[in-house]
């Protein structure tokens, strides 16, 4: 226990004078620790410091850091690019295979029959076997040997992977130069025949056109079709 000593003041009997009694007041050790600040039963966001102005402040953001949902967004984002990066990749490595360029030129064929057939249009496919290239074009001029560059619809380059050897024509016409030419009308092709196409190994393959029934077809192989006979081969 602590104690505090005052002096006070008092009154003597039949004098004037005043004398300095000593008075003793007592403090007990626990009114002294209930007096004192405990910091540590303090909650911490409220815990007290001493001022200081000079000093910087720091307040905490509860929105600082990336949250769960951003980061997968991040992700879902990432993986799409890869995902389209990987599909123009292998998009444009089918596109240089052989069976890729080989079923173009069917198609193209294909749909120039089809696209006759259904209305009066012309259409003419021109195989270059020095430039090793075709392009597809819709006939709108009474000059055929007039190539007009709106009238182009497609032009593909053959490469490496695919490359056209010759065209034989079901008439027996023969080249493997120049330009062979593929004409498509209203009532089928004007002329059929086979585009014998070379593989990287020089395997061949055949793309038989039948005027009859307008079908192109790719087969393996340098294959012979049906070649209409001259009048004086037909015995009667």
């Amino acid at each position: 226990m602590m104690t505090c000593s005052v002096q006070m003041l008092t009154k003597t009997a039949g004098s004037g004078q005043r004398t300095a009694v000593p008075f003793v007041i007592a403090r007990s050790e626990a009114t002294k620790q209930s007096q004192v600040l405990d910091e540590s039963r303090l909650p911490r966001p409220y815990y007290v410091r001493p001022r200081n102005d000079n000093a910087k402040r720091y307040t905490l953001n509860a929105d600082s850091g990336f949250t769960l949902t951003e980061v997968i967004v991040v992700i879902v984002i990432v993986s799409l690019f890869a995902m389209l990066l990987q599909m123009n990749l292998l998009g444009l490595l089918r596109k240089n295979t052989f069976k890729a360029q080989a079923e173009e030129l069917v198609s193209t064929m294909q749909a120039a029959a089809s696209a006759a057939a259904q209305s009066d249009r012309r259409y003419e496919l021109i195989i270059d076997l020095t430039e090793q290239n075709y392009l597809l074009r819709e006939i709108t001029s009474p000059d055929l040997s007039e190539l007009l560059e709106e009238e182009i619809i497609v032009n593909n380059d053959f490469s490496d992977n695919c490359q056209v050897a010759y065209v034989l024509f079901d008439d027996g016409d023969y080249t493997n130069e120049g330009r062979a030419k593929f004409r498509a009308g209203h009532s089928g092709w004007q002329y059929g025949g086979k585009i014998v196409l070379l593989d990287r190994n020089e395997k061949a393959y055949s793309v038989v056109v039948n005027r009859l029934n307008r079908i192109i077809t790719l087969k393996k192989g340098d294959v012979g079709f049906l070649v209409p006979k001259a009048q004086d081969e037909v015995p009667f």
